[in-house]
């Protein structure tokens, strides 16, 4: 388990291994969810386009077309992947 301590005003640290996880950095925002048994979680609040255009892109990766990928969703969705 990883921990963080509260301070009086109600501020904590993230752990870096909870930063790199979630890749978030300086500025970015989170999100918390308070569930029913009481406890809570954390998820980074999604990105625009603009700020994650190329994240994905790898040196010799080839393209992939918009059909080839709408494809690979569905059958995701179809759980055959």
């Amino acid at each position: 388990m990883i921990a963080s301590t509260l301070t009086s005003k109600g501020q904590i640290t993230i752990p870096k291994a909870v930063r790199q996880s979630l890749h978030l950095h300086a500025g970015d925002r989170v999100a918390f969810v308070l569930h029913d048994n009481g406890e809570a979680s954390m998820k980074p609040i999604t990105r625009t386009v603009d700020d994650v255009f190329g994240m994905l892109h790898r040196k010799g990766m080839k393209t992939q077309s918009v059909e080839a990928m709408n494809k690979a969703i569905a059958r995701q969705a179809k759980g055959k992947a």
